[in-house]
């Protein structure tokens, strides 16, 4: 699926815990990646990986920010 084209019937799932700053993100062998949930339709659920290509925590952060929400402002709906 097209992250950067997601559908208007889309649902974006976004659990963040206030005291985890790294909230959707881990570390792979050293490179920061992102993972998040979205809702095709009411009964179905794809999650969302991909490399932040940074080895950077800091950058990492800002790059999760600037993803979450990008996706917020195009789905316009989170899931409850």
């Amino acid at each position: 699926m097209n992250n950067s084209a997601l559908a208007q019937t889309e649902e974006i799932a976004l659990r963040i815990d206030e005291s985890n700053l790294n909230h959707h993100l881990w570390n792979n062998n050293g490179t920061w990646w992102i993972h998040y949930t979205i809702y095709p339709t009411s009964v179905t659920a794809e999650r969302i990986r991909h490399s932040l290509k940074t080895r950077n925590l800091s950058e990492a952060r800002d790059l999760r920010d600037k993803i979450l929400k990008s996706l917020i402002d195009q789905t316009g709906k989170l899931a409850a």
